[in-house]
């Protein structure tokens, strides 16, 4: 990390970092780790996450623009999170928290089955080799924990500039069980509250075309 970043990291994380218990990796968390949400931001409010923040310009855009709604970044890499808390501290965004930990095991692990009201995955590496595809992050496993941590009626918002992996995310969710489509057509229209970050400018200089997704939880039965 940058000076800029370790400094951050030291000022702000006792605010903003969620510590959880490890398992074999740094970035793993321990079954039965599980968070009482209203407990770690102080008050009962509909709560966001997002998977793979990287430097968090989408959430903490959201976090410092529906202060009465509370907010979650999940993301594995730490100069990451250090910017994130650094430009939530300079934005007031206090309902703002993140973790660093692999995605699927916070799902699995830190967070309350029906505890989220939305979960994002914006650009989502697409390992575009084929050899590689086992590492995507939608799957129909990951459908399965999106589903468990989802209200009854929750959201699931999806974009990628990668068509392939687009049309994959796509198949995935269409045959999840637990998940109906929220929109007509191909495509979803665009989240009106994904913030446009660089990354999304320049895929768009370069003419990728940007596709959405969004799915809502059935209910329970």
């Amino acid at each position: 990390m940058t000076d800029g970043q370790e400094r951050a990291w030291a000022d702000l994380a006792g605010h903003y970092l969620l510590e959880a218990p490890r398992d074999a990796a740094a970035t793993s968390i321990r079954p039965g780790s599980t968070i009482d949400p209203h407990g770690v931001y102080g008050r009962e409010a509909a709560l966001i996450a997002e998977i793979g923040s990287g430097q968090g310009h989408a959430i903490v855009h959201a976090a410092s623009t529906r202060p009465d709604d509370d907010f979650l970044a999940i993301e594995v890499f730490r100069a990451g999170l250090a910017r994130t808390m650094l430009d939530a501290d300079r934005a007031g965004a206090r309902n703002l928290r993140l973790i660093e930990a692999n995605a699927p095991e916070a799902l699995q692990h830190l967070l309350p089955e029906a505890s989220l009201d939305e979960l994002w995955v914006f650009f989502p590496d697409p390992w575009h080799k084929t050899k590689h595809y086992k590492r995507r992050l939608v799957t129909a496993e990951f459908a399965a924990l999106a589903a468990t941590t989802l209200k009854d009626g929750g959201m699931m918002r999806l974009a990628t500039d990668w068509e392939e992996y687009a049309r994959w995310m796509r198949e995935a969710l269409d045959a999840a069980p637990d998940f109906e489509r929220a929109f007509d057509g191909d495509w979803a229209d665009r989240f009106d509250g994904r913030f446009v970050t660089a990354f999304e400018r320049k895929g768009a200089r370069v003419g990728r075309e940007i596709r959405d997704l969004t799915y809502r939880r059935r209910n329970r039965s």
